[in-house]
C-alpha cells in the first residue's frame, strides 16, 4: 500500500482493453492524490471500483457476476462504496443499479477525474449516483502519479479519445464519445515526465489511433506525433494501437521506416477477408485494398509485423464469405489474430439484422482461423530460429520463475533462462526454438 494518510484505501479491477487499464490508473493517481492506498485486497478496501469493457457480452456478464458477489460483503460493511466505470456503466447507465442494487456509483469513462469525488458525496448523501458523459461533453486530462504505474519502465500514453468511425457491430463510440485529440504539445510533455522516471517504452493509446489530430490546430496527424516523441530522450521504443485500416496514411508509413524507436509493428484489424461482409460492417474498405496497404507496409518498413482481428459469423456469413476470410489470412500472413464469434450489441446498427449463423457453425469457424493463424505463426516463428533479436525484459515467466520473458521490437514474446530477475532491461538473445505463440533462447 502506498500514501495512507486517512486509512482508506481502494480497490480496482479492470477488465477489457489498454486504454482500460490506463483510465485504471489515472483513477488510482486520483485517489492517491486524496489520500487513499490502493489495495489488492477486496475484504479490507472501503471503495471497490469496476473498471469495466462493453465490446462483447460476455466482458459486461463478466462484471455483473463479479459485482453481484459482493453483495454480502456490503451487507456487512454498509459504509463500502461500490463503483462500476467506464464502458459498461455508460452503455447500461441505470440498469445497471437495477440488476446490482448494491452498487453506489455508476460513472462513464470521460468521469475519471471527478470519481474520487463522487465518491465522497456517495459517503455524505448516502445515496447512489449515476454520472453518465453527457454527448459533445469534452474530455478532460488527468494528472498521473507515477506511484499509481505498475510498471515503472513501461507507460500508456493516452493521445485520443472516442471514435468517430461507424463499424455497426461496435458499441465504441456511443460509449467512449466523439473523437478529442490531446495536445502534441501536452502528449511530448506527458512522455518526457515518463522518461525522466525511468520509462523507456511507451505506448500511444486511441481508440483509432491513426486517426490521430482531428480538429487540432497546427495540423498533425500521428506520423507527425511520432516525430515528436520520438526526440524525447531516454525512450527506447514507441508503440501505438489499434490502428484502423483507413487511416493508413504515407506519413505514418515513413515514420515507421525511418524513426529507429517506433517499434515494427502494427495492429491494424481486418476483421474479414469478404468484400460483402466488409461493406455490411461500413468498414470503409476491401480486401484487396487491405492487401495492398499490407505490401505497402512491407515495402516501406523493413521487418514489420502485422496483427489483426477477425469477427466470425457476421449476420449473413455465408460459407464463401468465410472461406474468402480463410484465404485473406492465409495470403495476408499476420503475426497473430485475435478472433471473436461474433455477438449482437444493443445499440449498435448491426444488432437490427438478424443473427442468423448457428452458435455452432461460429465456433467452428473460429476454431479454423485459429488454425490457420496458429500455422502461420509456428512457420513465422520458426524464421527466427538462430537469430539475434533484443528483447525488453518485463519479468519472470508466470509458468517458471527462472524464466525471464519480454518482447522484442515486432512485439513477438521471447523467454529465456536466467535466474536473475531483469525486469526493466534491454537483453539481446539468440533464439534457438519456437513454438506459434513463443520464441525461446539464450542471452548473449
Amino acid at each position: 500500500m502506498i500514501n495512507q494518510k486517512n486509512g482508506k484505501s481502494v480497490y480496482i479491477e479492470t477488465f477489457g482493453c489498454q486504454m482500460n487499464k490506463l483510465d485504471s490508473e489515472l483513477v488510482a493517481g486520483r485517489f492517491l492524490e486524496e489520500g487513499y492506498s490502493i489495495t489488492k485486497d477486496k475484504k479490507s478496501a472501503d471503495v471497490i471500483l469496476f473498471n469495466t469493457c462493453s465490446v462483447r457480452e460476455h466482458a459486461e456478464e463478466r462484471v455483473y457476476s463479479r459485482a453481484g458477489t459482493l453483495k454480502s460483503l456490503k451487507r456487512k460493511n454498509p459504509h463500502l462504496v461500490i463503483g462500476v466505470l467506464g464502458c459498461m456503466a455508460q452503455n447500461h447507465q441505470g440498469q445497471v443499479i437495477e440488476r446490482l442494487p448494491h452498487v453506489d456509483l455508476v460513472a462513464g469513462p470521460r468521469k475519471i477525474n471527478s470519481i474520487p469525488d463522487l465518491v465522497d458525496d456517495i459517503k455524505k448523501s448516502k445515496t447512489q449516483v449515476i454520472a453518465i458523459d453527457k454527448e459533445g461533453e469534452e474530455y478532460t486530462d488527468v494528472f498521473r502519479r507515477e506511484d499509481a504505474r505498475e510498471t515503472p519502465f513501461q507507460a500508456y500514453v493516452k493521445i485520443m479519445e472516442g471514435c468517430d468511425c461507424s463499424c455497426t457491430f461496435c458499441i465504441v463510440p456511443s460509449v467512449r464519445g466523439s473523437e478529442v485529440s490531446r495536445s502534441p504539445d501536452v502528449i511530448v510533455d506527458e512522455v518526457k515526465k515518463l522518461a525522466d522516471s525511468g520509462c523507456v517504452e511507451i505506448t500511444l493509446l486511441g481508440q483509432t489511433v491513426n486517426s490521430y489530430g482531428k480538429g487540432l490546430n497546427p495540423k498533425i496527424d500521428l506520423g507527425g506525433l511520432l516525430e515528436k516523441v520520438h526526440e524525447v530522450e531516454g525512450i527506447r521504443r514507441i508503440r501505438f494501437i489499434t490502428s484502423h485500416p483507413i487511416f493508413v496514411r504515407k506519413s505514418l508509413i515513413d515514420a515507421m521506416s525511418d524513426l529507429p524507436k517506433v517499434c515494427k509493428y502494427l495492429h491494424i484489424p481486418a476483421q474479414s477477408g469478404s468484400n460483402r461482409i466488409l461493406k455490411l460492417m461500413k468498414r470503409g474498405y476491401t480486401s484487396e485494398r487491405y492487401v495492398e496497404m499490407v505490401n505497402e507496409l512491407r515495402e516501406n518498413v523493413k521487418g514489420i509485423e502485422i496483427a489483426s482481428d477477425f469477427i466470425v459469423g457476421f449476420p449473413t456469413e455465408t460459407e464463401e464469405d468465410f472461406q474468402n476470410t480463410v484465404e485473406f489470412m492465409q495470403k495476408v500472413r499476420f503475426q497473430n489474430s485475435f478472433v471473436f464469434k461474433y455477438s449482437p450489441r444493443p445499440g449498435t446498427d448491426a444488432a437490427e439484422l438478424e443473427d442468423d449463423v448457428p452458435l455452432t457453425v461460429k465456433k467452428e469457424r473460429n476454431q479454423i482461423l485459429l488454425n490457420v493463424q496458429n500455422r502461420v505463426s509456428l512457420e513465422k516463428n520458426k524464421d527466427i530460429v538462430d537469430k539475434k533479436v533484443e528483447i525488453l525484459v518485463e519479468g519472470p515467466s508466470k509458468s517458471n520463475p527462472q524464466r525471464q520473458t519480454g518482447r522484442t521490437d515486432s512485439n513477438a514474446i521471447a523467454v529465456f533462462e536466467s535466474p536473475n530477475n531483469l525486469k526493466g532491461k534491454f537483453i539481446n538473445v539468440e533464439i534457438t526454438n519456437a513454438t506459434s505463440l513463443t520464441l525461446f533462447g539464450r542471452p548473449i
